[in-house]
């Protein structure tokens, strides 16, 4: 009896324990995105961990935290970067706590993309380590897409192909 007792405190604990870590990650991704629609861009660039990398929706944007900030500024000295608003989001997590990584639906300009990443714990506060921007394309469209990317991005596969080297 003690041992059930014991197990289903700790199961409580950690499920506790999660919740509270889940709303402060959806509190950190809402001002994220909040921060890009205020185009506060020290906010905005403080939720990045200094190692972090962003990968954007066009084939060329995988980049460092300074690569980002340098692609974005221009935005931001307008006054208006971009308005994502997340419209559903699940949140995961390692065995440690100290590791999760999400999925997301956003809504924006570009109507829904999908958004995903790494979060980890640094210190007391989650940072954004990883993150992917992805458009959605509706499985009935996929053909007219593809037409539509063909001309700009076969080049870019050729030219992609004749560099690549693994790691």
């Amino acid at each position: 009896m003690r041992k059930l007792l014991l197990s289903l405190f700790l199961f409580t604990a950690l499920a506790n324990a999660q919740t509270k870590e889940k709303t402060a990650i959806n509190a950190l991704l809402d001002n994220w995105h909040k921060a890009a629609a205020e185009a506060k861009f020290d906010v905005y660039f403080g939720y990045l961990s200094e190692e972090s990398i962003f990968i954007g929706t066009d084939a060329t944007e995988n980049w460092n935290k300074k690569q980002f900030m340098d692609f974005a500024k221009p935005y931001f000295d307008k006054g208006r970067a971009w308005n994502f608003t997340a419209i559903e989001r699940n949140i995961y997590f390692d065995k440690s706590g100290k590791i999760a990584w999400f999925d997301e639906l956003l809504n924006t300009q570009m109507k829904i993309c999908r958004g995903s990443g790494v979060i980890v714990k640094e210190g007391k506060e989650w940072k954004i380590k990883h993150y992917v921007l992805s458009m959605t394309v509706p499985n009935d469209n996929i053909n007219e897409v593809i037409k539509a990317k063909s001309a700009l991005e076969d080049p870019l596969i050729e030219k992609l192909k004749a560099n690549y080297k693994p790691n």
